[in-house]
Formats: structure tokens, sequence, C-alpha cells
């Protein structure tokens, strides 16, 4: 009898050893693509330095529609990620406003910024997403065709 409980006492230490060994990679992971998102590039700024420079410098072009068409685009990610996944977000659509010298962030801006914010692994949800919500995104196919 003894010899069972010592046994089974051992094989739960080993399962909860492997899952909190893989809770600390998962979010050991996460961590280290923020640490990647802060390291400066060639030109001296990070990722991140550019995502907020270009939120700050189109904060002016955003709309009521374009702001409520951004939370439509992001509704699909979890909670927990969707403020990160704004953030970088209307950065992108940010940058396409002010590289086309837009007076005004459009549906058409926040589009094509949602597809260049995408990874390309999730174009395949991106377009059902986007299909399911009847957004025509028929113009910026050759984005998501380009390899």
């Amino acid at each position: 009898m003894q010899g069972d409980v010592n046994t089974g006492f051992m094989w739960m230490i080993f399962f909860w050893l492997f899952v909190m060994v893989g809770f600390m990679a998962i979010g050991g992971f996460f961590m280290f693509r923020k640490f990647l998102k802060v390291l400066p590039k060639e030109d001296g700024k990070s990722k991140l330095d550019w995502q907020n420079y270009y939120v700050d410098h189109s904060r002016h072009l955003w709309t009521d529609d374009s702001k409520q068409f951004l939370e439509k685009l992001v509704s699909p990610v979890p909670t927990p990620f969707r403020d990160i996944a704004k953030h970088s977000i209307a950065a992108k659509i940010g940058e396409v406003a002010l590289n086309e010298k837009a007076t005004e962030v459009t549906r058409e801006h926040c589009i094509e910024g949602y597809i260049l914010a995408t990874p390309r692994q999730d174009y395949g949800s991106l377009k059902r997403f986007l299909t399911k919500e009847n957004i025509d995104y028929s113009n910026f196919n050759y984005l998501l065709n380009a390899k």
C-alpha cells in the first residue's frame, strides 16, 4: 500500500513538473518576442518605437468611423491580446495613411494596414473574417498573394 502511494505521488510530481516547464516555455517565448521588438534596428529605432511614432503622428487623421472600423477588425483577436494587436494594426494603418499624405484615415487605409500588419501565416483566417463581415478586400488581393 505504501509503495502505491509513493509511486502515485511521484507521477503527480512529474506531471506538474512538465506542466510548469511548459508554461514557463510559453511565457518565455512571448517575453522573448517582446524583447526583440524593443531592440534597435539599423536606423537606431526599434519596431516598438516606430509603432509609437506612427500612432502618435496619425492620431489626428482618425475619424469616428475609422476607429469603429478598427474595433471591428480586431474583434476576432482574443481579449487578452486585443490591445496589443490594436496598437500594432493602428500603427500600420497610420503608416499607410501618412505615406499617402492622406487628410484622414479611410476604410481602405484600414483594410490595407490590417493586411500588412497580419502575419502571412494568418492570411487564411483574415480572408475568412473579411468575407464573413462582408468587407470587400478585392483591391488588396495583390498584398495577399505577394510572396
